[in-house]
């Protein structure tokens, strides 16, 4: 749009608070929040920045909608930020990368540990640390016997399934626990996560005492271990430090800058104790008080659609009045230290800021040369296909998060066999784009694809991208010089470049990836199915198709292995045995 088209459309809205988009196609761009839209949109006309015009030449039209008060528009802009993540605002990007933990809203609940919880269920978290998690999720199944396994599998059955032969469940399904019991059982798990330690740890030390009694060493370190991730769970691993005031909960906050990225560091502390780190990445807005702006950025996207705390304490005060006021309605209290424990504490989260915002090792130059829409690529997944002349084809998909790798949210895919290197990506990438678009990955979007392969694997993967109208822009990476490869041109960056590096780091690790399933898949498909009776290639083809890869079938009931055709309960009994 022009400064004549932005200012035609400006004068036939509203003068009334709300909210309004600037919108490309089906792609909101800006979501921005005014008293007096009308006023607030003719003001883009003549844009106050390079990266504001930018958005405005790209846009095809503006959207708004009227609300009765400016903190309604406040609270709605906010939440369009969140669900269309528009790249020209200060967003919140990995607002969904956090486990929590979830019991289910069902007569006998089962726990699991997730990123998207259910909405009737009873949830814990968010919490930083996936693996702490899931060793506590573990040790309060081995010792209560909560159910993990999904509402079809627990439907019907006839006899308990391997969790309860490994000591993982009480078998509520087939009545080998009662419903009252199981449930005094769940109330035992909701106290764990409430703050009361001891209804886990006390059991597990018991049982490190039993095991070294009985000269069990290997059992007990292992025990040792999980009690230390067990008691250290609700502590954070800090010092806790008191509250000069009665607050139960108190959020700290810091801010520190690096170009054009945010990183804000939050700690959380409950009745004086720090029980909660969090970091999280926004671009930089332009502006002299930058900080303040993302302050103000933070709190609105942050706070929406969460409990708030009792108090907010900050490193300085936010720019955008209409924020504290919203929050001080609320009941918190937003305050600034100028001294004291306070202070310290805001010390403690700028310390966590700037740890973080040290780790941007040509991040941003690489979005620079790329030239993308975001200052700083903050999320990358890399792509890459193993297979043996068209047997046992996988694809591997990992993520990469300010240029570290996040393991919690690598997937891999068992491919369709075919010896066809640019239709193995193709369908790999199209798997991906299918589930982000019908909301069936509980990942974030990445700011950037990266395709291990060159011209060809990367012309594979925009077409899968465009037949699925996935909106995610995507680059190759070619083994043999170290060329990058975009839909425009070719990039031969020096050897020392640091984002060259950003980029071999995550093809190195997603070719590994994908060949360390390839190998265990091959390995694992001749050593254990072509050596058990009664399976022959047809029943292998079925057991592999039905369940996935060899981990599938190891992890099934003897139910599941007998709805195979050709497995018998002699053939699933040797299954069992020998997996």
């Amino acid at each position: 749009m022009d400064a004549g088209a932005v200012t035609e459309r400006a004068n036939a809205l509203p003068a009334d608070p709300g909210v309004y988009q600037f919108v490309a196609g089906e792609t909101v761009l800006y979501v921005g929040k005014a008293v007096d839209i009308r006023a607030r949109v003719r003001s883009y006309a003549d844009p106050r920045s390079e990266r504001i015009a930018r958005m405005v030449d790209r846009a095809e039209t503006i959207d708004f909608a009227v609300t009765d008060t400016e903190t309604q528009a406040l609270l709605l802009e906010a939440n369009l930020i969140k669900r269309h993540h528009p790249r020209y605002n200060v967003r919140l990007k990995d607002d969904k990368s956090y486990p929590l933990v979830q019991l289910t809203d069902h007569p006998v609940p089962r726990i699991e540990v997730t990123r998207d919880p259910e909405d009737s269920a009873t949830v814990f978290g968010p919490f930083t640390d996936k693996g702490r998690v899931e060793t506590v999720v573990k040790a309060l199944r081995e010792t209560y016997g909560l159910r993990g396994c999904s509402d079809h599998k627990y439907a019907n059955r006839e006899r308990p399934c391997l969790d309860y032969e490994m000591g993982l469940c009480t078998a509520p399904c087939t009545g080998e626990i009662a419903h009252d019991s199981y449930r005094e059982d769940v109330e035992s798990a909701i106290r764990f996560f409430q703050g009361e330690t001891g209804v886990l740890s006390d059991p597990l030390r018991r049982e490190m005492e039993a095991a070294a009694q009985d000269e069990a060493f290997e059992r007990a370190a292992n025990l040792r271990d999980r009690l230390d991730v067990v008691e250290s769970f609700h502590g954070g691993g800090e010092e806790a430090v008191a509250s000069q005031s009665d607050e139960r909960a108190v959020d700290i906050l810091g801010v520190a800058l690096r170009g054009d990225n945010a990183t804000v560091a939050r700690l959380h502390s409950e009745r004086g104790q720090l029980v909660d780190r969090t970091r999280h990445h926004l671009d930089a807005p332009e502006g002299e008080d930058r900080t303040a702006a993302v302050l103000s950025a933070f709190l609105a996207q942050f706070y929406a659609e969460r409990d708030l705390p009792d108090a907010v304490v900050l490193s300085e005060h936010p720019d955008d009045r209409d924020v504290v006021n919203w929050l001080e309605s609320e009941g918190v209290s937003v305050r600034v230290p100028g001294a004291g424990r306070e202070a310290k504490l805001v010390e403690l989260a700028l310390k966590n800021a700037r740890r973080r915002a040290g780790r941007d090792d040509g991040l941003a130059t690489l979005a620079r040369e790329l030239n993308l829409d975001v200052r700083r690529v903050s999320r990358i997944e890399g792509f890459d296909v193993s297979h043996a002349q068209g047997k046992s084809v996988v694809g591997s998909d990992v993520c990469f998060v300010d240029g570290a790798a996040e393991t919690g949210d690598y997937r891999r895919r068992r491919l369709p066999e075919r010896n066809d290197d640019f239709a193995n990506m193709h369908e790999l990438i199209r798997w991906r784009a299918a589930r982000a678009l019908e909301g069936r990955d509980d990942r974030p979007d990445p700011d950037l694809l990266l395709i291990d392969g060159g011209k060809g694997q990367l012309n594979a993967a925009l077409d899968a991208l465009e037949t699925t109208g996935w909106d995610v822009p995507a680059v190759g990476i070619a083994k043999d010089r170290e060329l990058v490869i975009t839909p425009e041109r070719t990039f031969d960056w020096p050897d020392d470049a640091p984002h060259l590096h950003v980029l071999q780091r995550v093809r190195d690790e997603a070719h590994r990836f994908a060949v360390q399933y390839h190998q265990t898949l091959r390995d694992e498909v001749k050593t254990v199915l072509d050596d058990v009776s009664g399976i022959g290639p047809k029943t292998r083809r079925a057991l592999l198709t039905r369940f996935g890869s060899v981990e599938g079938i190891r992890e099934a009931s003897v139910d599941d292995l007998l709805d195979v055709p050709g497995v018998g309960e002699k053939t699933a009994d040797e299954l069992r045995r020998r997996l």
